[in-house]
């Protein structure tokens, strides 16, 4: 029994791995948007579902007749899993330049364009997220075949295994990607699943396997007399996977505002949620070898209060540690859901692989259920808090299946969690209490909050601000386009914010076109600018909801000048999409001759900027760095195939409309054009010296993004020197 805790708990290591690794390299090639991150996760636990379903008929069916030794099998099922390390990123990459060929030859719509991706992303993971849903029906026809004692509780043993070494892969994860980047990152995964495979045939070669004369199906043991009806029992298990894994999308809504949305705050919640699974199925495991009898319908029943009180800890009036917050209020909830979901299906199966892949298959259902209903239903209609009651509603129904002697104690006990749970919805407030006086509008990819008054004006998505009416987002299009060396044409904007950057483009009298992910933020720019109405309608402006690269890759458009200004923070998850040398071919063609981009970096350390600076340098052959208007708030980079034009402020004031002098001058802070210019133009950087301020720090690539993947050279510096 040990070496199947060590298969499993490295098995399930290299699953988050490989889950967490082709989610980034997907949104590398296909976009950064909800629906793609659903498609990709729907897709891995269908797999997982379908592999578990047909392994445990399949073992029903044809397990006695194996000639190949069931270890064996198992081995080579690993081996497969290990493979796809090596073809799923050739897969997807094959998948992004299919599609890139097909919107160069074709005009391609956004529908279009998720439907093609996620049919690609089907057909490239489901075999391989299917061959890892084998493995636990396997698993446990060998128990059942060689033990006796673990067999009723065979899959409760394996779940444990396999909970806890995702806990350690999703610690291990980001470590591994810092230091090495995703595709090394997914070898060292394939490496642990060719060990397994080698492993599970020395076995059979170091152990004389016998088989145990209870093995054949009609010895089978029967399920616990007190198993719930088998329709019942599969009702509880694809409502945990449903409240499980839709909990997890209104966690990160409820704590991005205190926790920032990183990487490590996401690998958090995460954590969190499966060291609570883990320790829940320990309990299991204990308290069913002493009392598997005993009634838990009280714990079902209390999972009504626990699923709330996430609502309790992300409260802003309770001052505590950020990241006990999430731990307080994600641990209880999933320690009883690790509890239960082995139990249920223990009972249910009672050692038989194909019930108990029927049942595992009805869980992962539920776990893609509860996504696509919480992100895409729930959320943007009711919100974070009646969101998180909806989910729990199914556990208060539990007493209506209350019977016997212990009737009373059970309904007193829920009458007294039902008290709770309306405390916490009435009297626990969240971030948005904070913000009062604001407009808040909620859509599938966030929640977005425009409040302040004037120039105090703040535009705040999932709690996190965004931007401010500042001078500096109206020098990011003048610049830009004074310096390029003919009258402009076209730009093309990335990220929307509040729109000063679209506002003041507009101004030079070109056709503007604007990429904005969230859906609500553009709703807001007349909250912002209130002579902006006539803008959005204007026949010159273009607003696109979709993800920027995602646009670059279906467009054949061409464009005088792009400006980028990725969402704070530069560390932010999925950020380093619009700051990598691949980023920045792909918009290298998509520039007209002579074209400019302008991408602005703001905040972050030594090593983010040599590694942007490196990738610029590495496309563009010319690079030119300037200040802000302010010292202290952040760098303006313009590349270009061609020589920039080095102008004075005199010559770039000429070339500006009237209406583009005014813009610029609308918030100063200088008093004249040219003295605004000269601010920025007085403070010049060599991109030699942003390189030697971390020299040994390579190009910030898709494979390796510096700017998110930062506590090891935080911490440990030469670590990573070495690394590098």
């Amino acid at each position: 029994m040990t070496w199947f805790s060590v298969f499993f708990f490295f098995s399930g290591l290299c699953s988050i791995i490989y889950e967490l690794v082709w989610l980034r390299l997907a949104m590398a090639k296909f976009g950064v948007n909800t629906a793609l991150v659903s498609i990709v996760l729907s897709v891995f636990m269908a797999g997982l579902g379908a592999g578990s379903w047909l392994a445990g008929a399949a073992m029903r069916r044809h397990g006695d007749r194996l000639k190949l030794s069931p270890l064996r099998l198992y081995g080579c099922v690993e081996l497969l899993i290990g493979i796809s390390a090596l073809l799923v990123p050739l897969e997807l990459a094959w998948g992004g330049r299919v599609l890139e060929r097909m919107a160069g030859a074709i005009s391609i719509s956004s529908a279009t364009y998720y439907l093609l991706s996620g049919a690609w992303l089907a057909m490239t993971l489901l075999p391989w997220c299917a061959c890892m849903g084998v493995t636990i029906p396997v698993g446990m026809f060998i128990i059942r075949r060689h033990t006796r004692t673990e067999s009723p509780r065979s899959f409760s043993l394996l779940y444990l295994a396999n909970v806890i070494g995702a806990v350690a892969g999703a610690c291990l994860a980001p470590m591994l990607i810092e230091l090495y980047g995703f595709h090394a990152t997914l070898h060292v995964a394939a490496l642990i699943n060719a060990l397994i495979f080698v492993s599970a045939f020395a076995v059979t070669f170091t152990y004389r396997w016998q088989t145990s004369h209870d093995s054949s199906p009609e010895s089978t043991q029967a399920p616990i007399a007190e198993t719930p009806a088998d329709n019942f029992a599969l009702f509880l298990l694809f409502a945990t996977g449903l409240a499980t894994m839709g909990a997890e999308i209104v966690w990160i809504r409820l704590y991005t505002y205190f926790i920032d949305p990183v990487i490590y705050s996401f690998a958090l919640i995460l954590a969190s949620y499966l060291a609570a699974t883990f320790i829940g199925s320990k309990v299991y495991r204990v308290w069913s070898r002493r009392r598997p009898h005993t009634d838990t319908r009280l714990l079902w029943i209390s999972l009504a209060f626990f699923g709330l009180v996430p609502l309790i800890t992300a409260d802003p009036r309770i001052k505590m540690n950020n990241d006990l917050r999430v731990i307080l209020g994600v641990a209880p909830f999933a320690g009883v859901i690790g509890f239960l979901t082995p139990m249920l299906v223990d009972r249910w199966s009672a050692g038989d692989p194909d019930r108990a892949g029927r049942a595992y298959a009805v869980n992962v259902l539920g776990c893609i259920v509860g996504p696509l209903l919480a992100g895409f239903v729930l959320l943007p209609l009711l919100g974070e808090r009646v969101s998180m009651l909806v989910l729990v509603l199914p556990w208060f129904a539990m007493t209506v299946r209350v019977r016997g002697d212990d009737r009373q104690i059970l309904q007193l006990a829920t009458v007294i969690i039902l008290i709770a749970a309306v405390t916490a919805i009435f009297f626990a407030r969240d971030y948005e209490a904070e913000y009062p006086e604001s407009i808040t509008l909620r859509d599938s990819t966030a929640t977005v909050i425009a409040t302040g008054q004037g120039q105090d004006k703040q535009l705040l998505v999932n709690g996190v601000g965004m931007t401010s009416l500042t001078p500096i987002t109206k020098m990011m299009a003048h610049l830009t386009l004074s310096q390029l060396r003919h009258p402009p044409r076209n730009a093309l904007i990335i990220c929307f914010g509040m729109g000063t950057t679209f506002r003041s483009a507009m101004s030079w009298s070109i056709p503007v076109t604007v990429v904005e992910l969230v859906p609500s933020v553009p709703r807001l720019f007349t909250y912002y600018h209130p002579d902006g109405g006539p803008l959005l309608t204007s026949p010159r402006a273009r607003i696109v909801i979709d993800d920027g690269r995602r646009f670059l890759d279906r467009s054949s458009e061409k464009f005088d000048a792009i400006i980028i200004d990725p969402p704070p923070p530069i560390e932010a998850a999925g950020s380093s999409l619009l700051y990598s040398r691949d980023f920045y071919r792909l918009v290298r063609d998509h520039l007209t001759p002579g074209g400019i981009l302008q991408q602005w970096i703001f905040g972050g350390d030594d090593a983010d900027r040599a590694a942007a600076t490196r990738a610029l340098m590495d496309v563009f052959p010319h690079v030119t760095v300037y200040g802000s208007l302010w010292e202290t708030q952040g760098i303006h980079y313009l590349s270009s195939m061609q020589p920039i034009p080095q102008r004075s402020a005199r010559d770039l004031v000429a070339r500006m409309p009237n209406a583009a002098l005014a813009d610029m001058m609308e918030w100063g802070p200088a008093k004249t054009p040219e003295e605004q210019f000269n601010i920025i133009l007085s403070q010049p950087f060599s991109p030699q010296h942003l390189l030697a301020l971390s020299p040994a720090t390579p190009a910030l690539q898709d494979d390796r993004p510096i700017n998110e993947y930062y506590r090891l050279r935080s911490s440990f510096p030469r670590v990573v020197q070495a690394a590098n």
